[in-house]
C-alpha cells in the first residue's frame, strides 16, 4: 500500500460519467480518495454517502474527494445517480490503480481468503503526496476521521 511521503505515479482512467480523469490534474490541490469493494452494497453505500454528506466541510478547505472501485463506468453511473452522489466515482476495471496503489489483494471476507480490494483511503497534499492512509476501513465514523484529518492539516485553508 502506499505509504506516507509517497507520491504515486499519474494515471488516466473514466469517471462514473465518462469523462476522463487524470491524477495529473489534481496537482495543486489536497485530494481524498477513498478506495470501496463495490457500487450500491450496503457498506459502500453507507460510506459514499458520508462523503457526499460532508462535501461543504472538505470543500471549505480546498479539499477535492474522490472514490474509485473496480466497477465499471455504467456501474458508478448508477450508484452515483442512485444516491445523488456528488463527487467523481472513478472506474478502475482492469485495476491499475488499485494494484499500483497496494489496496487490492488477499483479504479475510467472512472467515475465507478472498482477492478484492482493501476498503483503503488516502489523504494527499498539493504536491501529490500521502500525507495519510487509512488500511482496512471501517464504515462507520470513517468520512468524519477522514474531516478531522483535513482539518488538521489544511486549516488553514477554511
Amino acid at each position: 500500500m502506499l505509504a506516507v511521503g509517497e507520491t504515486p505515479a499519474d494515471f488516466t482512467l473514466n469517471d462514473d460519467r465518462g469523462n476522463v480523469v487524470r491524477w495529473a490534474d489534481f496537482r495543486g490541490k489536497p485530494v481524498v480518495v477513498f478506495f470501496y469493494p463495490r457500487a450500491n452494497t450496503p457498506g459502500c453505500t453507507k460510506e459514499a454517502c458520508a462523503f457526499r454528506d460532508l462535501r461543504p466541510e472538505f470543500e471549505k478547505r480546498g479539499v477535492v474527494v474522490l472514490g474509485m472501485s473496480a466497477d465499471s463506468v455504467k456501474s458508478q453511473n448508477n450508484f452515483r445517480e442512485k444516491y445523488d452522489l456528488t463527487m467523481p466515482l472513478i472506474a478502475d476495471p482492469d485495476k491499475v490503480v488499485l494494484l499500483a496503489w497496494g489496496v487490492f489483494g488477499e483479504k479475510t471476507m467472512y472467515g475465507k481468503k478472498v482477492q478484492g480490494i482493501r476498503r483503503s483511503t488516502f489523504l494527499f497534499d498539493a504536491a501529490g503526496k500521502v500525507v495519510h492512509a487509512w488500511e482496512n476501513v471501517r464504515v462507520e465514523g470513517h468520512a468524519e476521521a477522514v474531516l478531522a484529518k483535513v482539518q488538521a492539516l489544511f486549516s488553514n485553508n477554511a
